[in-house]
């Protein structure tokens, strides 16, 4: 039957637009799996920090990465992401991996290898994946293509939050502008840079809640597996 199509499902957008939230709840709601391909590049950022590497040297974070294997479990309320059987799920949240993530997301080897990784997860559709290049490059025959915005003061007052929650008291402004400069990295890096994929459905999350977002992709969903 139509609605019991497996589909993939690409969540894409900027900095702190709520695409992980937002994934997991859509992930739940349909019983399909999640993929954080974003904390994929944080833990590989995370790693190659702990052993003490130039971030753009290609090489050197190469040779890392043979020692890292990347794995998810569940958790409540998050995902809990490993390096090996080091629990990361903190740790790659902290500033020092948010501010150097798109140094390693920018480096085309590194990106070949989770590409490789995330397109084995999603073959037999039933997921949901974000990031910033999921519709354009990951995953680009998804049925269903969202691409996340908000404005960047919007965001910065959801990473102020978040970071209160943490114990991470990082001023308001200093955070707005580190969404700024991590949107100019992430739309301005040569190999797949942060765009909306021509048949992508653009949702602005500024004004509303994560509820709403929400419902509005899981009709998208709903809409497009009843074609299929």
């Amino acid at each position: 039957m139509a609605e019991q199509a497996l589909l993939q499902v690409a969540i894409d957008g900027p900095a702190s637009a709520g695409k992980s939230t937002v994934a997991k709840l859509v992930a739940k709601r349909f019983g399909y799996i999640y993929v954080d391909t974003g904390a994929m590049y944080r833990a590989v950022t995370y790693w190659a920090m702990q052993q003490k590497i130039d971030l753009a040297d290609e090489v050197a974070v190469m040779a890392a990465m043979k020692s890292l294997k990347i794995s998810f479990k569940p958790g409540e309320p998050d995902q809990l992401v490993f390096a090996n059987q080091e629990d990361i799920t903190a740790a790659i949240r902290q500033p020092d991996v948010t501010n150097n993530v798109s140094t390693i997301a920018a480096l085309p080897r590194v990106r070949e290898i989770l590409t490789d990784q995330q397109r084995e997860m999603a073959t037999a559709g039933g997921i949901v994946m974000d990031g910033r290049d999921i519709g354009t490059t990951v995953l680009p025959d998804a049925e269903v293509k969202i691409f996340l915005v908000a404005s960047a003061a919007e965001r910065a007052q959801r990473r102020y939050a978040e970071n209160i929650k943490k114990g991470i008291d990082t001023p308001l402004a200093q955070l707005q502008a580190e969404i700024e400069l991590r949107d100019h990295k992430d739309s301005t890096r040569k190999v797949s840079p942060l765009t909306q994929a021509a048949d992508a459905i653009l949702v602005d999350t500024t004004p509303m809640s994560i509820d709403e977002v929400v419902s509005t992709i899981a009709e998208i969903i709903k809409k497009q597996s009843s074609t299929i």
